[in-house]
C-alpha cells in the first residue's frame, strides 16, 4: 500500500473534522502574537504563524507520541509547515521546508523556540528515562536528520503572552538578552523612521539621542542638544553643572555628551543634508576638550544618518569625508554601528 503523504493525512483530518485550526490556542490570539513579534522586529507572516502553530494544544501529529502528547509539546519542521499552510492559510499544502531558515532559525536565535526530540522505542536509554519521568520530548536534536527531531516554544514564553500586562512582561523578558534587545532596538528604529519628517534634522537628532545613545553610550549624559549655534541660559547652567565651558569658534555639535564618572566627552553629528564628523570637526572638538582638561583619547565621535541611501549619497558626493577612528550609525540599521579607519 502506498504511504500517504502528510498533506493527504492533514487534508483528510480537516475534511472529517478531526483536525482543526485553533482560534485562541492557550487563550492567545494571533493578533497578540503579531504585536509581540512586531515589538522585536520579527513580524513576518511565516514567523507569526510558526509561533501560533506551536501554541496549539491539540493532539500531537506524531503517530508514536504518547496519547496525551500535544502539538505544542514538539512538532517537526514539516508538521509546523503543514499547520501554517493547510490549517492556518487553507492552501492545501505545507509551507516550503527550504524556507525554515526564515521562520525557525530567527525564533531560535531569539530564544523563543528551541529544538527537541521525541524519543522512540529504538531509543532505549531515553525511553527508560521517559518511563521514570513520564516525559518523552527531550531537549535538543539528539539524532541528526531524524524525523523525530522537532521544535517547541521555550518554557515560559506562552505564559508571557497570557498575562494582562503582557507587553510589560515581554519587555522585561527582552531586556534579559542582548540579541532580543538589539531586535527590539531595530523595531523601535523602524517605528521612529516612519514617524520622521523627510530630511528632518531635528527629528534625526532626537532619534539619535533616544536610540543610539541609549544602546551604545551607556554612562553618558546629554550636555547639549542643538540645531545651530545657539545657547540659552538653561544650556549654560547645564555646562557649568558638569564643570564645562560652552564651545566657541563655531564648534557647536548637534549633540554633546559627557560621561561624568570617567570624564569623557562624545560628539554626535546628525546628517540629513551635510555636517558629518570630518577632520575639521574633530580638530575643533579636541581643542575644546583640551580647554576643559580632557585628553584627545577621551573624546569620541559619531555621525548618524536616517537611511543607507542618505549615507551613500553623501559619501559618493564627498568622496568619504568622515574622519578617521570615528563611528557611523544609520537609523535603518539601528542595532549596529560602524567604525571608520582610513588607510
Amino acid at each position: 500500500m502506498k504511504r500517504r503523504s502528510m498533506n493527504e493525512i492533514i487534508l483528510d483530518g480537516v475534511a472529517n473534522g478531526s483536525i482543526k485550526c485553533p482560534e485562541m490556542p492557550q487563550g492567545i490570539s494571533k493578533t497578540r502574537v503579531e504585536e509581540a513579534m512586531s515589538s522585536i522586529n520579527r513580524n513576518s507572516n511565516d514567523i507569526v504563524d510558526a509561533v501560533f502553530a506551536l501554541l496549539d494544544e491539540s493532539p500531537s501529529w506524531y503517530s508514536n507520541a504518547p496519547k496525551d502528547a500535544r502539538f505544542c509539546d514538539g512538532a517537526s519542521t514539516a508538521q509546523i509547515g503543514a499547520h501554517i499552510g493547510i490549517l492556518q492559510r487553507g492552501n492545501g499544502t505545507k509551507l516550503d521546508r527550504e524556507g525554515r531558515d526564515y521562520w525557525i532559525k530567527p525564533l531560535i536565535e531569539l530564544g523563543i523556540m528551541e529544538p527537541c526530540y521525541l524519543a522512540s522505542t529504538k531509543d532505549k536509554e531515553l525511553m527508560a528515562m521517559a518511563k521514570i519521568s513520564g516525559y518523552q520530548f527531550f531537549p535538543g536534536h539528539l539524532k541528526a536528520k531524524s524525523p523525530n527531531c522537532c521544535y517547541r516554544l521555550v518554557e515560559g514564553f506562552p505564559e508571557i503572552l497570557k498575562v494582562e500586562n503582557w507587553l510589560e512582561a515581554l519587555n522585561g523578558w527582552i531586556s534579559d538578552d542582548q540579541v532580543r534587545r538589539r531586535a527590539k532596538l531595530q523595531a523601535d528604529a523602524i517605528t521612529q523612521a516612519k514617524r520622521m519628517t523627510d530630511n528632518s534634522h531635528s527629528d534625526l537628532i532626537k532619534t539619535s539621542v533616544e536610540l543610539y545613545v541609549t544602546e551604545f553610550l551607556s554612562g553618558y549624559e546629554v550636555v547639549y542638544i542643538g540645531d545651530g549655534d545657539r545657547i540659552t541660559d538653561a544650556d549654560l547652567a547645564i555646562f557649568q553643572s558638569y564643570g564645562l565651558e560652552p564651545p566657541k569658534d563655531g564648534a557647536w555639535p548637534d549633540v554633546l555628551l559627557i560621561n561624568p564618572e570617567e570624564k569623557k566627552l562624545w560628539v554626535i553629528e546628525a546628517v540629513t543634508s551635510d555636517g558629518e564628523v570630518d577632520s575639521h570637526k574633530v580638530t575643533l572638538m579636541k581643542n575644546y576638550a583640551r580647554q576643559n582638561n580632557i585628553s584627545d583619547q577621551d573624546i569620541g565621535f559619531t555621525t548618524t544618518y536616517p537611511t543607507w541611501k542618505k549615507f551613500a549619497e553623501r559619501q559618493k558626493k564627498t568622496k568619504t569625508n568622515i574622519a578617521d577612528n570615528t563611528y557611523v550609525w544609520i537609523l535603518e540599521s539601528a542595532s549596529s554601528q560602524m567604525k571608520f579607519e582610513l588607510l
